[in-house]
């Protein structure tokens, strides 16, 4: 007889704690819409508990804007009476968070309608539900989808000058990185302590980051995952790590930015995915000699290239997120392909012919990972699906060859992703009403706030 899945969830909690005696709380964690993690923390007496019966929380959670505050035009804040759903723990995600003092551990947790016809139903303004709807897609094809993630982000001092950040001094020399040396091996040694312990803790979590390597701005770094065979939870990794990271470089007395843009005349900080997919026989459909031979590849990259001005709302989510652009910082500006071409927006790296994927490299780092996963598959099922035909490729300097045409600003971008049609196809559209209400409001109060810059052009001036 199989076991009951509930009872299997039971069994996981109560070995986890038998496993680690020493442990007081748990974390019980749940990203939302700017990927910023939420949450409670339980006694361990209340872990068990939570696998049984979840915990509450209030559907405004996902109308959140970046300052934390509910913006009432989505609906699901005083319209609804405020009212809580219920969130289950996602299996396999329970671990020890290293870097506590008081030995603690986390659980990740999606949410669930609480009552009515939906009971139990997962939560549409989940952004994980928005992605798992679209991975549906490929399963219903037999298709798995293998994912990973590259990920930047600067290491920054504690301590900021007239608000602006700076990088921290190095524990070796004492002094501020100011030099921009690209993979730098004498970087990554500046700071290896804390760099070090940060690997150590993602493995001790499960989490399979790969590499370390110095990027293109003082204490600018980049961490590499390892694919997985499953789209959401390479998102879910995405989400622990950036939390994983900002707790160690805190404890080694620095704080961490995934800001798309903190330094004006420095590179910005993205976040790369990696694509392929995989079929019932184990196969990856992408796989060829020659990617210009592979049809499934380049439908997959018509539809990508299709999608991509209205995906950009979801890739780049904030008003900053448009400062990162620019062909000195190696961030495309228009819907480019190419093999082995890291000026282009979407890259075919070359290599063993069933390693071939597609890296798209738009994103930047404050995205959330879940609905710029969304957005890039919603891109390649509809290529697929319909058979999308792609521009030519790239050879050579994208930026010389192609205008930029993507939206470069937030308002445009949200006009795109609420005006199309592949993107209304895949994700809710009531979640594309409360995405866009979320960020419209956020762009309304950074329109109307004076900037310092302002005072300084015009007070004494006009």
């Amino acid at each position: 007889m199989a076991v009951p899945p509930s009872l299997v969830r039971i069994e996981e909690a109560e070995a986890f704690l038998k496993t680690h005696p020493d442990i007081q709380f748990v974390d019980l964690l749940i990203a939302d819409m700017n990927g910023v993690v939420r949450g409670k923390r339980v006694d361990r007496s209340n872990l068990v508990k939570v696998f049984e019966k979840g915990i509450n929380l209030p559907a405004s959670l996902f109308a959140l804007d970046i300052t934390g505050s509910t913006v009432e035009s989505t609906g699901l804040g005083l319209d609804i009476g405020d009212a809580d759903m219920v969130c289950y723990p996602i299996p396999g995600t329970l671990s020890v968070e290293p870097w506590q003092k008081r030995p603690t551990a986390q659980l990740l947790m999606t949410m669930h309608e609480k009552e009515g016809e939906l009971e139990g139903q997962p939560f549409f303004a989940d952004p994980r539900e928005v992605l798992r709807k679209v991975v549906q897609r490929f399963d219903e094809m037999g298709l798995k989808v293998c994912a990973a993630f590259e990920l930047e982000f600067y290491l920054i001092d504690q301590e900021n000058v007239n608000g602006r950040p700076q990088p921290p001094r190095s524990p070796i020399s004492g002094k501020r990185p100011q030099s921009t040396q690209v993979y730098s091996i004498d970087d990554l040694d500046e700071y290896a302590d804390c760099l070090q312990d940060i690997i150590d803790c993602a493995r001790g979590q499960n989490l399979p980051a790969d590499a370390i390597v110095s990027e293109s701005a003082p204490a600018q770094f980049e961490i590499n995952l390892i694919h997985v065979e499953d789209a959401i939870q390479a998102c879910d990794h995405a989400v622990l790590l950036k939390r994983l990271i900002k707790n160690v470089a805190y404890d080694h007395e620095m704080d961490t930015t995934f800001m798309a843009k903190p330094y004006p005349n420095q590179a910005g900080n993205g976040l790369h995915v990696h694509v392929s997919l995989i079929d019932k026989d184990g196969k990856n459909i992408f796989a060829a000699d020659d990617p210009l031979d592979n049809q499934n590849l380049l439908h997959a990259i018509g539809g990508l290239v299709e999608a991509m001005p209205a995906s950009m709302a979801f890739l780049c989510p904030n008003v900053n997120s448009y400062r990162r652009f620019g062909s000195q910082y190696y961030v495309p500006n228009a819907p480019s392909w190419g093999i082995d071409n890291r000026t282009t927006a979407l890259r075919i790296p070359t290599g063993h012919p069933n390693a071939l994927r597609v890296e798209h490299r738009v994103a930047g780092a404050d995205a959330n990972p879940y609905l710029l996963m969304a957005a890039v598959l919603a891109g390649i099922h509809h290529g697929l699906t319909n058979k999308v035909t792609p521009p030519a490729d790239t050879e050579g300097n994208a930026y010389e060859k192609h205008e930029p045409s993507l939206p470069n600003n937030l308002r445009d971008a949200l006009r795109e992703l609420d005006e199309s049609e592949i993107m209304n196809q895949y994700i809710n559209s009531d979640y594309i009403d409360i995405f866009v209400a979320c960020k419209e409001a956020e762009l309304e109060e950074f329109e109307t706030t004076i900037s310092d810059l302002e005072y300084n052009w015009y007070l004494h001036t006009v």
